[in-house]
């Protein structure tokens, strides 16, 4: 018979792990050697209030299954859904819930911990959305802990009601809040996953890669993370909202839902399906008034942000803190979502890819030619159409801000691996990071034969390194540079991989920008 001494702190019997928190016992699952505990509340939360920590249980609470994902305001349809498999799970408002993959349940290990901040923007998604957000690999691969993450988006996690009362202050910015109160979970937590509390690093792509940016300009979330890795987001600064707009945005929703002012408090009772419709309209209304789009994000009341650091510099709290940034070559640009040409790009003539240059680019088309040959000589000239040239420029900007602002580590990187995918399709928005998580030889379009093990090992490792020392550099990965105020140093990720100097500035400073028409790319589903 099985008796279990409620004064220890794990519990391991049949193929089940049962962890002691702070709140209370878990019970998650063993997949071969790695212990998996899902759907683990951090906090709890009144709607657009503050989260509190969550209260106290008695007995063992399952940790099995997912927990809920933020209800959405629109549920993307993918155009990618081949190159980046997406999992939907079940949509509620308590949703403050994280997952977490661990090879210790030893709390004398203190293993380097990285939390997965999902993208979607500041609007839709979830720490499981991916099929490449599974933990499991990358824990396993790295003997560190993973743990992914929900959070507050949107509406819900972004609506600034802080004009018609205190209990409102935080309220544009609930959704950072809930992160920095799953960052202080783990800090009180983790060691009992084996984890360390302090060597966290939190990393993020996209809408995730925007959240990083304002982890890292928030001072309630200084000393909460030690590491920071921003992929392919929120190094605009024009993606802030500023004060001013988002309260003439939750004026214009209290207007779409006929609520006073004096009796805002009404809006915590609405239906979400309403208060969605409504933020919709209020979007569209004043994207309509200031002819530029707007979407709910993170609010400056320097607290939880103090705005991007291209308007206010990097907060000194956070400037201790390694960086690594990059993106993909072609973002949202690639050939497989941008009606370019016909058929595939590596079957047309040089007389057609010539054409197709001329239309985009002009007279300033041979010159560019030249310029990306020289650049990137193992590419056809037809790829030049598909470099997202907004998203490198951003980036390497972003790291040269860094390195001059930072004493620590900053460390660039450029995702350049072709797939052999529809005749040949260059990297795509979200390309990395089934590599990064060791995933990749699981999903069709990422895997190349004899190519993905190796690199997979060599991205992978190095995130794995920079998470243990804040350097991405160690055995297995070329020698990677850090970003000087002369040197560019970007790391190249292909077939075969190098750290270069400076490769691509004078393109990337002269290639004109290509705008993306996202109405193209994703869909809504009702």
């Amino acid at each position: 018979m099985y008796i279990r001494k409620l004064t220890q702190q794990v519990i391991l019997d049949y193929g089940q792990a049962e962890v002691k928190t702070k709140n209370g016992w878990l019970r998650g699952v063993i997949s071969e050697n790695t212990y998996i505990f899902r759907g683990v509340v951090y906090a709890r939360a009144e709607r657009f209030h503050l989260p509190l920590p969550p209260e106290d249980w008695e007995g063992i609470r399952e940790a099995v299954t997912y927990g809920n994902a933020c209800p959405e305001m629109f549920t993307c349809v993918p155009h990618d859904q081949f190159t980046v498999p997406h999992y939907f799970t079940v949509q509620s408002e308590d949703c403050q819930c994280l997952n977490i993959w661990t090879q210790h349940l030893d709390r004398s290990a203190r293993r380097p911990v990285m939390v997965w901040f999902h993208g979607g923007g500041m609007m839709t998604g979830s720490g499981v959305e991916h099929y490449a957000y599974d933990g499991e690999e990358l824990s396993s691969f790295g003997d560190v802990v993973v743990v992914t993450l929900n959070h507050r988006l949107n509406v819900l996690g972004f609506l600034d009601l802080s004009a018609y009362g205190e209990e409102y202050r935080y309220s544009g910015n609930a959704g950072i809040a809930d992160l920095t109160a799953a960052l202080e979970w783990i800090r009180d937590n983790i060691m009992s996953f084996g984890g360390d509390p302090d060597n966290v690093m939190i990393f993020g792509q996209s809408g995730g890669g925007a959240k990083v940016v304002t982890m890292l300009q928030s001072k309630k979330a200084a000393g909460l993370f030690h590491r920071a890795c921003v992929q392919s987001g929120g190094m605009r600064h024009t993606e802030d909202i500023t004060p001013e707009l988002s309260q003439r945005l939750a004026a214009f929703v209290l207007e779409e839902l006929g609520i006073l002012p004096e009796h805002v408090k009404e809006i915590e009772r609405v239906f979400y399906d309403e208060l969605a419709l409504a933020a919709d309209r209020a979007m569209k209304r004043l994207s309509k008034e200031t002819g530029k789009r707007i979407m709910f994000g993170p609010v400056t009341d320097h607290v939880f942000y103090s705005g991007h650091p291209y308007r206010n510099g990097f907060i000194r709290e956070t400037l201790d803190t390694p960086l690594l940034c990059g993106s993909v070559f072609g973002e949202f640009l690639n050939n497989f979502a941008s009606p370019v040409g016909e058929g595939s790009k590596n079957s047309w003539t040089p007389e057609y890819i010539r054409h197709l240059l001329i239309q985009e680019y002009g007279d300033k088309a041979d010159a560019l030619i030249a310029s990306f040959t020289e650049t990137y000589p193992d590419k056809t000239p037809a790829d030049l159409l598909f470099l997202d040239a907004q998203m490198r420029r951003d980036t390497l900007e972003f790291a040269r801000l860094r390195a001059l602002s930072s004493k620590a580590g900053v460390y660039n990187f450029l995702f350049n691996l072709e797939s052999p995918f529809n005749g040949g399709t260059v990297p795509w928005h979200n390309a990395e990071i089934p590599y990064i998580f060791h995933n990749a030889e699981y999903l069709e379009a990422s895997f190349i034969p004899g190519i993905t093990p190796e690199l997979q090992d060599i991205v992978s490792g190095a995130w794995v390194n920079f998470a243990k020392t804040g350097d991405p550099n160690g055995i297995g990965v070329p020698l990677w540079k850090a970003v000087t105020q002369k040197e560019d140093n970007t790391m190249i990720f292909d077939r075969k991989c190098s750290c270069r100097a400076n490769h691509d500035r004078e393109l990337i400073a002269v290639l004109p920008v290509r705008n993306v028409d996202f109405s193209k790319l994703m869909g809504k589903k009702k």
